[in-house]
């Protein structure tokens, strides 16, 4: 339009001369009246040079999006059927899934509606009735000439839609990798997630996400995403709920077995706001095999597998059967609603397809997602669950694409796990395996499920069978030996985790796994051990190289030793130390009539000897059982919620005896400081160390420290030693804070 209008401006003059000369140079009949060879030579090069320039403005004011024209080139493929198919079918009046002439007569009242063929789920069918009727209505008010210029219009519409609604290309990606979200901090994790290596990025955010294949421009094909991502991470709007959540009356197990997210979670670069409940670890003997041959011989191996990750990356998943791909100028339009943030208007323009065309499972993956956004805006378990369901039925529709499979049965595990109905997440875990046996990072997902339960020796199965199939994937090392560890088998445990830790693999480098890794090296001597830490830290999964916890809110003070102005609980303190012998004997009658009541410590953190606490408060609840047997000390501590109302602590006595040794080790969380009240202290051999300072205790005085950094205690006397252990918040956390974190 703009070189017709420059043409006319050059070649237009305004005399009358001119117009003559124009006309007759013009003329059909070709004969030249005045015009010389020059003048047309000459201009003939005008025009060149103003097609020329106008061509240069096209392109350098970007007046024609080429991307988009060639995009709709390639999915018109000169089917002029297909494009009105998706804005035709819904005059579709005889059932046989398209319109033509037959259609037309219907609508114009020359032949009778028949009944249609496409099977209908009966809720559907109700509300698909009455849409349709109304168009009949109306079209047998319309004559032959508006309907062909309805279907003019409608094609004109097809062809020239508004830029960036792409269609997708519909390459299948074979591989895509994991990420877990535990806790809140992961697995992502870990969902999460993972927790995000997954076939898709859904939340605005996390596991972590970590991972997944590219993301595309088309509406339709977002759903995956590069992962671990960040992993996928639990929302903020979620923290509230977070609690209950995890705490689901239907799965009361769930939260007692979780030794996979145990006291150090999953992604450590969250905080403390998005934590969950720290589990136990348990311990089950198990055979160890020997890889020592893995590195060196899967070496070439390694290379070929990212060679066809990264080829795999560059395709896109089927997301469209053949019927949803007649209706998708329908299913961009609600996809677009939905990822501008439109969720409500979304989840109504896919119910309506659901309504519509209820055989289609894109339009109900849809239905799903916009139910999942709209629960994480409204902060809603039951909206949740519903889009938990929407992802179920999604599986069961017939003609359903493979991709689109993964991506539902994905997306409702982790669903799932976030609600902390661990144990519907493993059964839909295992739909997947079975579905899909080859893809080993469902296995590895189907690992992490039975983890989450406190079923090592299944996860262990599982992650045996992945490492036979694939001897490098690095998050199944990691894990195995995460599980090798737990069963203490601590020399074995290392060169998985360090190996899995060195792939790169999406989902391995989280600071649960550099923390063990550090741990079991320590253990075995090691000094390599602070080098894996220095790089945990590098990576900003621990607070500092001796500050390695992992359930922390960001910006508190951090300080290996306290003292008691530096706290604010100096009230707590005094009252403690002025005490400390009621304090004591009470403890010590249990220790002589119900010794029973002394626990061995069952962390597996000693080296060496006997350790037993007898525990008042835990997590801010009180054993009231236990109170009956110190009613005196119990009294006393109830005057301060810091202490009692601290639901990521404990309130104990610990006895040590002789010979004992407590290997290095960090607290859970920043979040609480730990009070020391010497009761019996022996005048030599016991001494504690916290970061790299000792420290001795002395009876009726209390130490504080902060037990998120690396300690460490000595037992060598010839009697055993008695302390009372008091954890308070850290002075920093503010009231909402201590009212909403997590209990630990």
């Amino acid at each position: 339009m703009a070189s017709r209008k420059s043409s006319r401006a050059a070649g237009g003059s305004p005399s009358p001369g001119s117009k003559r000369e124009t006309k007759h140079g013009g003329s059909k009949n070709g004969k030249k009246e005045g015009l010389s060879g020059s003048s047309f030579f000459t201009w003939f090069m005008v025009i060149a040079l103003l097609g020329v320039w106008t061509s240069v403005a096209v392109v350098w004011f970007e007046l024609v999006d080429y991307e988009e024209v060639l995009a709709k080139a390639k999915d018109f493929r000169y089917n002029l059927s297909e494009v009105l198919q998706g804005k035709l079918g819904i005059y579709d009046a005889d059932g046989d899934g398209d319109f033509d002439v037959e259609d037309a007569k219907v609508l114009l009242g020359l032949k009778e509606r028949s009944v249609p063929a496409q099977p209908a789920s009966p809720e559907s069918e109700e509300t698909v009735q009455p849409a349709e009727k109304s168009y009949v209505e109306s079209e047998h008010k319309t004559a032959d000439v508006e309907l062909e210029e309805e279907i003019q219009s409608v094609l004109h519409e097809a062809l020239h839609s508004q830029p960036g609604e792409r269609h997708e290309d519909e390459s299948v990606s074979d591989q895509w990798q994991v990420k877990e979200e535990i806790h809140g901090e992961t697995f992502e994790a870990p969902a999460t997630d993972d927790i995000l290596r997954e076939f898709e990025n859904e939340i605005p955010d996390a596991y972590e996400t970590p991972d997944l294949v590219q993301k595309d421009a088309d509406p339709m094909a977002d759903d995956v995403g590069a992962v671990e991502s960040e992993p996928y991470e639990i929302p903020d709007e979620y923290v509230a709920d977070l609690e209950e959540r995890v705490s689901d009356p239907d799965t009361p197990e769930d939260r007692a077995h979780e030794d996979y997210s145990e006291d150090q979670g999953v992604e450590s670069k969250r905080t403390e706001d998005d934590m969950a409940i720290e589990p136990e670890e348990s311990e089950k003997p198990a055979k160890a095999e020997d890889y020592s041959n893995d590195v060196q011989v899967g070496k070439s191996e390694k290379e070929t597998e990212q060679d066809k990750t990264e080829k795999a990356k560059k395709k896109k998943p089927k997301l469209l059967n053949k019927f949803d791909k007649t209706i998708k100028a329908e299913l961009d339009a609600a996809e677009k609603l939905r990822k501008k943030g439109k969720v409500e208007e979304a989840l109504r323009a896919f119910e309506a397809l659901v309504n519509q065309y209820p055989q289609s499972p894109r339009a109900r993956y849809g239905k799903a997602q916009s139910e999942d956004d709209l629960a994480e805006k409204m902060r809603s378990n039951e909206m949740l669950q519903q889009a938990i369901n929407t992802y179920d039925e999604v599986v069961s529709l017939p003609n359903v694409p493979s991709d689109l499979i993964k991506l539902s049965l994905k997306r409702e595990a982790d669903r799932q796990q976030f609600l902390g109905r661990m144990r519907g997440s493993l059964v839909t875990l295992q739909k997947l395996v079975q579905l899909f046996p080859s893809e080993t990072s469902f296995k590895n997902d189907l690992g992490v499920g039975y983890l989450l339960i406190g079923d090592n020796s299944n996860a262990k199965k599982v992650y045996e069978e992945v490492l036979s199939l694939a001897p490098n994937d690095g998050f199944a090392k990691v894990h195995y030996g995460f599980i090798l560890k737990a069963e203490n088998k601590i020399a074995e445990s290392i060169p998985y985790l360090q190996e899995g830790l060195e792939s790169g693999d999406p989902g391995t480098d989280d600071g649960r796994f550099y923390f063990h890794l550090g741990d079991a090296l320590q253990r075995m001597g090691d000094k390599e051990a602070y080098k894996w830490y220095e790089l945990g830290y590098q990576r900003g999964h621990f607070a500092s190289v001796w500050q390695r916890s992992l359930y922390n809110v960001k910006g508190l003070k951090a300080q290996p030793w306290w003292t008691a102005r530096e706290t604010g609980y100096t009230e707590l303190v005094k009252s403690l130390e002025k005490n400390w012998k009621l304090i004591r004997d009470e403890g010590l009658a249990v220790m002589d009539k119900k010794r029973s009541l002394f626990l061995p410590e069952d962390e597996n953190l000693r080296e060496k000897g006997d350790w037993s606490q007898f525990t008042l408060w835990q997590q801010g609840r009180k054993n009231e059982n236990a109170c009956k047997s110190v009613p005196k000390t119990c009294a006393l501590l109830e005057r301060f919620p810091e202490a009692t109302g601290c639901r990521r602590g404990q309130i104990k006595y610990s006895i040590m005896h002789p010979g004992t040794h407590v290997w290095p080790h960090t607290g859970p969380t920043n979040c609480r400081l730990r009070m020391h009240l010497g009761l019996v202290i022996p005048k030599e051999g016991c001494r504690i160390r916290c970061a790299q300072e000792n420290r001795d205790w002395e009876e009726g005085k209390v130490l504080i420290f902060d037990d998120s950094f690396e300690h460490e205690v000595w037992q060598d006397a010839e009697s055993y030693r008695l302390i009372f252990i008091v954890d308070v918040w850290h002075p920093e956390l503010t009231a909402q804070q201590r009212r909403t974190l997590p209990a630990i």
